[in-house]
């Protein structure tokens, strides 16, 4: 049953801290000492997703780079992470706008104890998600299904959500579980440094949208698709009725396999990331079977809504992901004439490293307080959504619940924005409707992820 999209608060974008940290933050911030930065407007946005942490603290234009290698060989999937190096990002803007200050640079060397993006407010905020995240979720699980062994991602998730004043989640209270792809909890697999940071920023963003939620953490033993689709498989079989996947990789003639084998899961929700890459279908995002998520460039604004969001493109080989499947069939759901195949994306959230969220990571490539962008963070988010709209039904593939609420108030339709060059113009090219960069649009509500 849908129900009217909840209230907005009155400030969208204000920071959310509570105690006596917020005054430490404070005087960092009226000192110059600026820390780990997230999100720039989309016109300031720049860098190469190769480059790393060579912007000088002094420029204004953000700066990114991966948090895993790129796939090294066939069936290898890489995470959608990007964590920012340099440069001022809009949450930081937004913030120094608000306190008539000169927003400070980002450095890959800067103090670390306070967020320079997005934090959980605003993003319940931006997808009118305020009411339902204070409300639902209670039992309910979110997997979240990544490679290799993040050691410190249950202390890591506790300084986050204890920063925002989000309920506890522990292994201790029963809300956080970790266990490999096998469901062990103590012979788990070995740590990786990138595949730490992807980890803790799913984590931070299934907590951010549905604080009331269980966490499942699912760790695969490498990243080969087998391995993840392995975990994936696990997840369900221990009762998540959300599955989030944040990684892809190119299609191939075995994606008809992979979606029997590890996706096809009726009363299930999987969310999988479109992919960072700008115009392009990846797989699994691909699989007629999950929600594919793209990306989109998040900024405060002084419309009703209090935001705005655009197609998230930086250059012709950087942005949220789209296209027609050469591979994977078109699900009955989806209608649209120019592709014969499975149409990426469905839905779309926040992804330009620009404009940011925040994370807290220790064992990646953080020290403590990082803003990351890329697909891995709305992939969680509309998981998030689907967790807070509550279980689906048991024979439903609830990819399929946005199309039934195309067109109407449950979802922000993106309509500006390009993610490359394509010869048929939705497949790369927002436009008012269903268009391949953000799918149906983003989440208003949870209207659009329940049937």
């Amino acid at each position: 049953m849908r129900t009217t999209p909840p209230n907005r608060p009155a400030r969208p974008g204000r920071w959310r801290r509570m105690g006596s940290a917020a005054v430490a933050t404070a005087a960092l911030v009226f000192a110059g000492l600026g820390t780990a930065a997230h999100a720039d407007a989309a016109a300031s946005a720049t860098t190469s997703s190769a480059k790393s942490s060579s912007a000088t603290s002094a420029s204004s234009k953000v700066t990114w780079t991966r948090s895993c290698a790129l796939p090294k060989k066939k069936g290898e999937m890489a995470c959608n992470a990007l964590r920012v190096t340099g440069g001022i990002t809009a949450f930081q803007r937004q913030q120094a706008k608000e306190e008539g200050i000169t927003p400070q640079a980002v450095s890959p060397k800067a103090a670390s104890d306070s967020p320079t993006g997005y934090g959980p407010g605003d993003l319940q905020s931006a997808y009118g998600l305020t009411d339902a995240a204070a409300g639902n979720g209670s039992g309910e699980t979110i997997a979240i299904v990544d490679a290799y062994d993040d050691p410190n991602a249950e202390s890591d998730l506790a300084q986050y959500r204890s920063y925002y004043g989000l309920p506890d989640c522990t292994s201790d209270n029963g809300c956080f579980t970790k266990v490999s792809q096998t469901g062990s909890t103590s012979s788990l697999p070995s740590a990786d440094s990138g595949w730490a940071g992807e980890i803790s920023l799913d984590l931070d963003m299934a907590s951010a949208v549905c604080p009331n939620c269980n966490i499942l953490l699912v760790e695969a033993k490498s990243a080969s698709m087998s391995n993840l689709g392995t975990a994936v498989n696990e997840a369900v079989k221990l009762g998540a009725k959300f599955v989030s996947n944040s990684y892809g990789g190119s299609e191939s003639s075995s994606d008809s396999t992979y979606d029997s084998s590890y996706f096809k899961h009726p009363g299930v929700a999987i969310t999988v990331s479109a992919g960072d890459e700008g115009y392009g279908a990846e797989y699994p995002a691909a699989s007629r079977y999950v929600t594919a998520v793209g990306g989109t460039r998040l900024s405060t604004a002084s419309n009703s809504r209090g935001w705005s969001e655009s197609v998230w493109n930086t250059s012709s080989t950087e942005g949220t992901g789209s296209g027609c499947s050469a591979y994977d069939a078109k699900p009955s759901w989806q209608t649209d004439s120019g592709c014969s195949k499975r149409m990426v994306a469905d839905v779309s959230a926040v992804a330009d490293p620009a404009t940011g969220v925040s994370v807290y990571d220790t064992y990646g490539d953080g020290t403590g307080w990082v803003t990351y962008g890329g697909t891995s963070a709305s992939a969680p988010i509309i998981a998030g959504a689907y967790a807070l709209a509550g279980t689906p039904g048991s024979t439903d593939y609830p990819a399929a619940y946005p199309y039934a609420a195309a067109g109407t108030s449950a979802l922000n339709d993106v309509t500006s924005g390009s993610n490359g060059s394509c010869s048929t113009s939705y497949f790369c090219t927002a436009r008012s409707g269903y268009d391949g960069p953000t799918g149906w649009g983003t989440p208003e509500g949870i209207d659009a992820f329940t049937r």
